[in-house]
C-alpha cells in the first residue's frame, strides 16, 4: 500500500502587546513547534524566551519573557494518500480529504516582580486524523478468500479518525539569580477522539462486534499533568534550556474501548527538550535543540499493530494491537537575524525519526505521521513599541512507508 504526503504549513498571526502562534502535529502527532517565532526557526528555542508560549516549550522561559500576550492561528495543509498493491495492479487507492485545520493558540505572561513570573498557555495537539471516502476494494485477511469492501481497511462505508488535544499551561517562573531561572507548568489537558468505517476488525475484538470499536461518535477524556523546565544564562553569547513532561495519565476513551489498549486508555507520552543558543553576532542568534518524545511509553500507541494476530491479545487488551509508534527523536537547527529595528527574519530545518515501521503500515492508514524534515521561514515587523506581528512557513518534505498489507497482497503506508 503506498501512502504519500506533503505537508504545507502556513502560520500567520497577530499579536497585540507581543507576537503571535500557530500548532499542529508532524512530529508523530505533536508539532514541529510551539509559537510563531519558535516554528519561523522549525521549532527550535527551548533556550530563547521570545514570546508568552513558555506553557508549551520551557516553563523557565516566562521568567525572561516581560509583560506580554500572544494570539496565533496557524493553518495546516496536509496531504495524504495510500494505495495497495499486487504486482503492478492497483488493487485500491484512496486520498484523505479534509485538507484544512485551523488551530489558535494563545498565551500570556506577566512579570510579578523581579524573580517571579506567571503565565498562561493555552495550545494544542493533533495530525491524527483522516476521511477516507467509501469505496469498493477487495480485501483479503490471511488466506481467507478475498471479498469485497467499502474503505480501505475494508470496512464499510466511510473511514476516518479524529484526534485533538486542548492543553491548558498555567505557568510559574523564579529567577534563582542573574543567570538561571527554573518554571513549573500544570498541564490540563482534554481530549477527543472519534473513528468510523473499522468494522472489518470487529472478529479481533472480545465482544467481535464494532460496538465499542468503531461507529460511536466523538468521545473525550482528561487528565493533569506537568511540565518542567531550566533556562541558563552561561555568558554573554551563550544560553541553553531544557523542559520535561513526564506521561500524561488520562482518562480512558471508554466508547472506544476496544480499540485502544488497555481497554481504552491514550496516554500523552513523555517528552523532553534540550537546546542552546548561540548570539553569534549583535544581529544574529542560532538555536540548537533535541527534542524526544516517547511515543513507545504508552500502550495503545506503541504495542505493535501485529499483536493481536500474533494471538498475543484481542483489541482493547493490555497487549492488544496498538499503532507500533517507535520513539522520535528530533534535531532542530533555526536562525534568526535581525535585519532592523523594526524587521526580524527567521530560517529554520528539522530532521526527526519516522515512528511507524514497514511491518505496521496497515493500522497506520488511520494515523500516518511519518514526515522526517521541515524546512520554515518566518518574520515579525515590529509595528510600535507594544505590538508587532509575525508569521511563518512550514513545509514538510513528503514521504512514504512500504510494507504487507493485512488485507493481503502489499502496502505503501502514509505520510503526515
Amino acid at each position: 500500500m503506498t501512502f504519500k504526503q506533503t505537508a504545507v504549513r502556513a502560520a500567520a498571526a497577530l499579536a497585540l502587546g507581543a507576537a503571535l502562534i500557530p500548532a499542529h502535529a508532524t512530529n508523530g502527532y505533536f508539532s514541529h513547534g510551539y509559537g510563531v517565532k519558535s516554528k519561523g526557526m522549525a521549532g527550535a528555542g527551548v533556550a530563547l524566551a521570545q514570546d508568552a508560549f513558555a506553557g508549551a516549550n520551557n516553563p523557565a522561559q516566562s521568567a525572561s519573557a516581560g509583560n506580554r500576550y500572544d494570539v496565533g492561528l496557524d493553518l495546516f495543509m496536509p496531504e495524504r494518500e495510500m494505495s495497495r498493491t499486487f504486482g503492478p495492479m492497483t488493487l485500491h487507492e484512496a486520498k484523505s480529504e479534509k485538507e484544512r485545520f485551523w488551530i489558535p493558540e494563545f498565551g500570556i505572561n506577566q512579570s510579578i516582580d523581579n524573580n517571579l513570573s506567571m503565565g498562561l498557555t493555552i495550545y494544542g495537539n493533533g495530525g491524527m486524523n483522516t476521511t477516507y471516502p467509501s469505496q469498493p476494494a477487495l480485501c483479503q485477511f490471511g488466506s481467507n478468500q478475498a471479498t469485497p469492501g467499502s474503505n480501505a481497511m475494508c470496512g464499510q462505508g466511510r473511514l476516518g479518525v479524529n484526534l485533538e488535544q486542548l492543553i491548558v499551561a498555567p505557568t510559574v517562573a523564579y529567577r534563582l539569580n542573574a543567570h538561571h531561572a527554573l518554571g513549573l507548568s500544570p498541564l490540563i489537558v482534554y481530549q477527543t477522539f472519534k473513528a468510523y468505517g473499522l468494522q472489518a476488525f470487529s472478529p479481533m475484538t472480545p465482544s467481535q462486534s464494532p460496538q465499542y470499536l468503531s461507529d460511536q461518535g466523538k468521545d473525550s477524556s482528561s487528565g493533569v499533568g506537568v511540565r518542567l523546565g531550566y533556562l541558563g544564562q552561561v555568558n554573554d553569547m551563550v544560553s541553553v534550556g531544557a523542559s520535561y513532561s513526564p506521561k500524561i495519565n488520562m482518562s480512558k476513551f471508554s466508547a472506544y474501548k476496544e480499540l485502544f489498549a488497555e481497554g481504552g486508555d491514550f496516554d500523552i507520552p513523555a517528552n523532553y527538550t534540550l537546546g542552546v543558543a548561540l548570539k553569534a553576532s549583535p544581529a544574529v542568534t542560532i538555536a540548537l535543540d533535541y527534542q524526544n518524545i516517547q511515543y513507545s511509553g504508552v500502550r495503545s500507541i506503541g504495542n505493535s499493530s501485529a499483536n493481536t494476530a500474533m494471538g498475543m491479545g484481542v483489541l482493547g487488551s493490555a497487549q492488544g494491537s496498538g499503532f507500533g509508534w517507535q520513539d522520535v527523536g528530533v534535531v532542530k537547527l533555526g536562525v534568526q537575524w535581525q535585519a532592523s529595528q523594526t524587521l526580524t527574519v527567521r530560517a529554520g530545518y528539522s530532521q526527526g525519526d519516522n515512528p511507524i515501521r514497514a511491518q505496521d503500515v496497515s493500522f497506520n492508514i488511520l494515523a500516518p505521521g511519518v514526515i522526517e524534515k521541515h524546512m520554515t521561514l518566518g518574520v515579525t515587523m515590529k509595528l510600535d513599541a507594544k505590538s508587532e506581528v509575525s508569521g511563518s512557513y512550514m513545509h514538510a518534505v513528503s514521504n512514504s512507508v512500504t510494507g504487507n498489507s493485512f488485507f493481503g497482497n502489499g502496502i505503501k503506508k502514509p505520510s503526515r
